[in-house]
This record gives structure tokens, sequence and C-alpha cells, in this order.
């Protein structure tokens, strides 16, 4: 008789079709290529209801079973509902599961005691970033723990995640594979005109509003005078938030802040006619906003820290403080030769490291590798290193 189709599970995102963040853009390509090459794939959806109605509700999207889950709760809380549902209907399925992320990791014991094979992708160091209370620290640091002790293989983004979780789990559990990207080639100026912006004429930043994020660094380098040129920051500012009242307060007359932008066409425009884009993460993995970045072909002038530095590589000029990033702006801004060799870098550090293809073909050797099943080889993305399952 022949065989079932292989079967994969993704818990841990809000859902698909994309609509939140990397993790949920993730999702939707790696179930649409799952599910194009004749995998049963379902993606857990998070749908947050005043009453519950339906708990689960399956629909077809693209070849992919959407499993809508709901709860009647908001916020964290409505997460940890969400997550525990999900792994308690994963449990009664016969699927191996890709979970990403670990902040709901405390439910995975029962998924495992179920028989259940468990791929987690452990995202970055969440309990060492400083915006969170200690409590939520703790938490994290303990779901961390669970997480990879729980799950049968688990997947760093980074050389940095992977040499962490060596630290947890000896290194031959975990296979080190990076984010993806696709190339800008081209991209309307069109939507320029709206934020009164010229090509080749500002720079961009795009990352959640965060003292993590170093976005109060960037203005206030940027603002310490005249450019001639602007700086796009996107993200949403709320008022309530003391930390962004003193980014806007920070910001020059050449800033320009539109809040969060969602539609893909306009992104893209804003991302391939930049003069370069500015990246202020402090911790965390393969960034995927950087790593679009580089697809687009940006210069990038990035907070100096290995998550940084080995994701940009020769495309990036890295700074510490205010001053070394309005140095590193104005190197940027008056010198076209450098402008152009980062240019260069960027698009071949990306073509090297950050392919998606590779980076999924990547995804399904180690989901088959979880049902004790041969897989055709396949490139593997740069730094890829896989090991048997443990």
């Amino acid at each position: 008789m022949p065989h079932a189709a292989p079967s994969l599970l993704i818990l841990g995102t809000r859902g698909i079709p994309a609509a939140h963040g990397g993790f949920e853009t993730f999702a939707e390509k790696l179930a649409l290529f799952l599910a194009g090459r004749g995998w049963r794939v379902g993606v857990y959806c998070q749908e947050e209801v005043p009453a519950i109605t339906q708990r689960f509700r399956s629909e077809i999207w693209q070849g992919i079973e959407l499993i809508h889950t709901q709860v009647a709760s908001t916020g964290p809380r409505a997460t940890l509902e969400f997550d525990w549902h999900c792994v308690r209907d994963a449990a009664q399925r016969q699927s191996v599961n890709l979970v990403l992320g670990y902040n709901g990791a405390v439910f995975l014991p029962y998924l495992r005691f179920a028989g259940r094979k468990i791929l987690t992708n452990m995202d970055g160091i969440e309990w060492r970033r400083p915006k969170w209370t200690l409590p939520v620290r703790s938490w994290f640091w303990v779901n961390e723990w669970i997480g990879a002790w729980a799950s049968h293989r688990l997947v760093a983004d980074h050389p940095v995640i992977a040499d962490h979780l060596a630290t947890r789990r000896p290194r031959s559990a975990t296979v080190m594979i990076p984010y993806g990207g696709i190339a800008i080639e081209n991209a309307s100026v069109e939507p320029l005109a709206k934020f009164g912006l010229d090509s080749g004429r500002y720079l961009i930043s795009i990352a959640r509003i965060e003292p993590d994020n170093s976005i109060l660094t960037l203005v206030e380098a940027f603002s310490r005078k005249p450019r001639g040129m602007k700086l796009v920051v996107l993200g949403t500012f709320s008022e309530e938030s003391t930390y962004h009242r003193k980014v806007k307060a920070a910001a020059g007359p050449e800033v320009i802040m539109p809040g969060a932008i969602y539609d893909a066409e306009t992104v893209q425009a804003l991302r391939f006619h930049a003069r370069g884009y500015m990246h202020g993460h402090t911790v965390g993995g393969t960034n995927p906003s950087l790593v679009e970045a580089l697809w687009a072909g940006n210069p990038v002038i990035a907070h100096d820290n290995p998550y940084n530095r080995w994701t940009a590589g020769e495309a990036g000029l890295f700074f510490r403080d205010a001053e070394s990033c309005e140095a590193e702006i104005e190197n940027l801004l008056a010198d076209d030769a450098l402008a152009a060799r980062l240019k260069a870098a960027a698009q071949e550090r990306a073509r090297r490291a950050f392919d998606w293809q590779a980076v999924l073909e990547a995804y399904e050797r180690e989901a088959f590798g979880l049902m004790d099943r041969v897989v055709r080889p396949a490139l593997q993305p740069t730094g890829v290193v896989s090991n048997k399952p443990q």
C-alpha cells in the first residue's frame, strides 16, 4: 500500500494568511511550499471572540488546512489559552509539529507525552530583553528550558542562538536555519509621493518602537543637524508610551513617522528606493526586517552586536551609541562609492545566506527526519548544520 502523505502542523503564530509579523510570513511560505510538494499541512489560527461558539473550525486555503481556534480573552492570556488549545488538538493528530517560538512551551510536554514529534524554532533569547519585568523574564527563562527539552529537535535562526541553545541541550540537537527573503529588483516610485520622498534621498527604519531596538538613538543621531535628506521611521506609536513620546520629541523636521504600514507594495517601494536601512536591534537572532533590507539592496547602518554583524556582513556600517551612529550616517550620505559598494554587498549576502528556497528545503528535511522518512537531497542555506534527531 502507498504511504500516506507526510503531515505537518504549525503552531505558535497568530495564523495565516500572514498579517502580523515574521513568523506568520514564514509560516505562510513554508505551508504553501510543503503543500505544493504533497504534504498535508495544518496551521493553527488565533480567533479572539466575545464568547466561544465553536472552539475549532477548519477551512481549506490554497491546499492548507486553517484550524481556526477561538479564545474568549485578549492579550497575553489569549495567547496562552490559544497555545494550550492548539497543543490539545495537535496531540490527537498524527503529524510532526513545528512550533514557532517557546513562549507557550509549558504545554509542550503534553504534546510529547502524547507521542507526537516536535520541531521548535527557539526564536530569540526573549528573557534577555530589558523591556520585560522580572516576572515576565522569569516566565520566558523557564519556558526556554522546557521548550529545549520537550522538543525532539531545535531550530536556531542564527549562529549565536545556536551557541546559546548548546548551553541547554547537546549541540547535536540543534540545526541552524536562518530566515529567508526575496529579491526586490524594481519598485514603483509612486508610493513615495504621499510621504514627500525622492528615490535615494532618505534612510528608513522598520521596527517596533522599543528601547532595545535603539529607535531613540537613531532619531537623535539623525536629527542633530540638517541632512538634506529624510529619515522614515515605520512603526506604531502610542501617546501612552513614555519612550514613544521621547522619540517624537527628539525628531527633527526631516524625520517622518507615518506609523505602521502593512501594504506590501508600499513597504517594498520604501525599502527599494532608500539610500540605506537603519537597524537598531540589540538582541535577537536573524531579524526578518534586516534580511528583507539586504534583499532590497539596502546599505545597512546597524547596532554593533554579533547578531547584526553576522546577518549584515560586509553590507553593514556599525554603531555603539548616538555619536558613532551619527558618524556612520554622515559617511553613508556623503559617499556615493561607499553606498554602491554596500548595496552590492547586501545583494550578495542575501543571495548567499538567506534564500527562501534553501531555507524551506532545510525545514522539510528536518520534518522528514522526525518521521524517519528519507527526502531527496537539496541545497542548504549557508551555515546550516544538519544532525540526526536525538
